[in-house]
């Protein structure tokens, strides 16, 4: 359906972007990084350069249907082309710091980690029945817990972050440039075949569950030791897969990404793009059983 496929793994610093290409031959991929993925508007040169990619991103693209409702817009491409700009719509992108901050207009929270965050705060401020309205069906049930919700934003979690970088640096930007946005802009066969650039979002920890190299109890992804022991099952998914490794690639598996604290990172980002690959070459349903169609939500690629 594609000719390239990029996976970043985007964190909110530049220094956990990472970047891993994997482009098609008549017989094979070639697949090459994990690289640091440079400034966001130079990936989306080098993406519209190209005739046909598939570009995937770790955060959430798309918005829970019950927020969706509340804002008055018709759908997330047509909210997001509005959010920070039209005059009501201004502080959308800043985290609201108190309880009294929170709204439709405002929905992130809390900006910083203090005494009496709570996430009930979000289900008041947003007016919502229950917590579990402020999730996609998408973020439910996903390796069998719920995901958080990506309007929360305290602690370690920073999904929430990752989407209001993300969003404003690579979707919005591409969209203006004509990219297209699966889901939301037709489905991944009819978007392959019409060439040019089309985002996805990703899940790399369900990804690498999918190509059968999970992380178990007394493992860590954050460990280099751990990540090196899965050298073995990654080269043999690519020898069943017919996805040729460039050196490069085959020293960082071996190496178990490298010692630095964001060697996790460059993990996500290749594992990432082998469930695209399963996706792209037909292993695997962009989408399941659970996917309904909203104007909204969005889904996960493989989900």
């Amino acid at each position: 359906m594609f000719e390239t496929l990029i996976h970043a793994d985007w964190g909110v610093k530049a220094d956990k972007r990472y970047i891993a290409t994997a482009v098609r031959s008549k017989e094979e991929w070639l697949v090459t990084g994990p690289d640091l993925a440079g400034p966001s508007d130079a990936l989306l040169n080098r993406a519209f350069s190209l005739p046909s990619v598939l570009l995937g991103f770790d955060f959430p693209i798309g918005l829970p249907d019950h927020y969706g409702r509340k804002s008055g817009f018709r759908s997330f491409p047509e909210a997001l082309h509005a959010f920070g700009h039209h005059e009501d719509w201004r502080h959308f992108f800043e985290i609201a710091s108190t309880p009294d901050e929170i709204s439709v207009y405002r929905p992130f929270y809390p900006r910083s980690s203090r005494k009496g965050s709570k996430r009930d705060h979000l289900v008041v401020g947003l007016q919502s029945a229950t917590f579990g309205n402020l999730l996609r069906v998408c973020e439910k049930n996903t390796g069998g817990q719920d995901a958080c919700s990506l309007f929360w934003t305290l602690g370690g979690n920073q999904v929430g972050r990752g989407a209001l970088a993300g969003w404003q640096e690579v979707v919005r930007p591409a969209m203006e440039r004509g990219g297209m946005v699966w889901p939301f802009d037709g489905t991944l066969e009819s978007l392959g075949s019409k060439g040019g650039v089309t985002i996805a979002e990703t899940y790399p920890a369900l990804a690498a569950r999918l190509i059968g190299i999970p992380f178990h109890v007394r493992e860590s992804k954050r460990r280099q030791a751990d990540r090196s022991a899965k050298a073995t099952k990654i080269f043999a998914w690519a020898d069943r897969n017919k996805v040729r490794l460039g050196e490069a690639t085959s020293r960082s598996i071996h190496g178990g990404f490298g010692p630095h604290k964001n060697g996790e990172d460059a993990f996500d980002a290749l594992t990432g793009l082998f469930k695209m690959i399963d996706v792209a070459d037909g292993r695997r349903p962009a989408t399941t059983e659970d996917y309904r169609e909203s104007l909204w939500e969005g889904w996960i690629l493989g989900r």
